[in-house]
Formats: structure tokens, C-alpha cells, sequence
């Protein structure tokens, strides 16, 4: 039984793919951000407009990815480059990425695809570092980003924000001052 279980599981992935976000998507990647929102999983706006401004148009964006499945949206991925004085105080050129994946879609392999496509689209902009500023009690996320791995290079209040420097694997070498942190112990 178990073996046929990981049998279906793979021939669901066959049938997702990861195309570019289009105006058409914005209904649905709204739709469920506002779960991920009452969850508690999200803090940030999750409107329409927020989603067309923020993600589809964004004027900094390199790519913004979603996970397709037979017409409905998995997830998508965001990244956009940081400018001077954004709200993440994140350093100007580095990527800013963002994942939202929808809850019924949790476990099947959708970051990591799209994460393929995303780091690609970095490596093709010529970014170096990505950053991932993550809210602290988002335990999923966090194991998400780490499993990617993203790993914890700078203090932020609420955040533990992660870096993945593409030049200089495995990760970004966190400040001496620092004590590195995973989501669940100190390292």
C-alpha cells in the first residue's frame, strides 16, 4: 500500500507545471494568500491589487513563477530585485524572494519546483544573493527556506531573515556577532 502511495504522489507531480504569472492568475493566487492569511501563515496584504502590484506588475521584478495543475494554481514564487531603501532592509541588486503555496497543495513537491525555475531566473539576472525575510513563528516557511538552502545571516525584529549567496555555496556566512538559528534549535 505505501509503495502505491508514493507511486500516485510522483504521477501527481508529472501533471504540474511552472509557467510565469499572468494577469488571468491573479483571482486565485488572491484567493488563496487570504487562506494562508486566517491561518495565520501570512501578515502582509492579500487584496487583488495587492497581488497585481506586488507580484504580476511589480516594477522590480525579475520572475514571478506559478505551479499550474489541471487550470488551478499550486503556489507561486516571487522574485524581485531589492532596491535602495526597501522595507526589508535588504542590500540594493540582491534578489527578494517570496512563496506562497496553497494549503491543500502543502507537501508535494511545488516550492522546490518552483524554486528551480526561480533560482534560474536569478542565475540568468545576475543576482548574487537571494534574501528570504520570513516571520519568526512561520515554522513552515522557515523549514521550507532552510531546505532550500537559505540559511539565517542577519537580526531583524519579528523576521529571521535568510540569505542564499549563488556564488558562495552551501550559504551566506552568517556575521560573526550572530548566533546562526534554524527553526527548530540554536546551531
Amino acid at each position: 500500500m505505501r509503495r502505491m502511495g508514493s507511486i500516485l504522489q510522483w504521477s501527481e507531480r508529472l501533471s504540474m507545471r511552472i509557467r510565469d504569472a499572468i494577469l488571468g492568475d491573479i483571482d486565485q493566487m488572491s484567493g488563496f494568500i487570504k487562506e494562508l492569511t486566517a491561518s495565520g501563515k501570512r501578515k502582509s496584504p492579500d487584496s487583488e491589487a495587492f497581488v497585481r502590484a506586488h507580484y504580476i506588475e511589480d516594477p522590480g521584478k525579475i520572475r514571478c513563477s506559478v505551479a499550474e495543475e489541471n487550470g488551478v494554481v499550486l503556489g507561486f514564487q516571487s522574485l524581485k530585485r531589492a532596491e535602495a531603501g526597501n522595507k526589508w532592509g535588504v542590500e540594493p541588486g540582491w534578489g527578494i524572494i517570496g512563496t506562497h503555496i496553497r494549503p491543500s497543495a502543502a507537501r508535494r513537491g511545488v516550492g522546490r519546483a518552483l524554486f528551480a525555475v526561480t533560482r534560474k531566473a536569478a542565475e540568468d539576472a545576475s543576482i548574487a544573493k537571494i534574501d528570504a525575510s520570513i516571520a519568526n513563528d512561520n515554522m513552515e516557511a522557515l523549514a521550507y527556506y532552510e531546505a532550500m538552502g537559505i540559511r539565517t545571516y542577519r537580526p531583524s525584529e519579528g523576521l529571521v531573515c535568510r540569505c542564499l549567496d549563488l556564488n558562495a555555496q552551501p550559504d551566506c556566512a552568517p556575521t560573526s556577532s550572530l548566533t546562526r538559528f534554524d527553526h527548530r534549535r540554536e546551531i
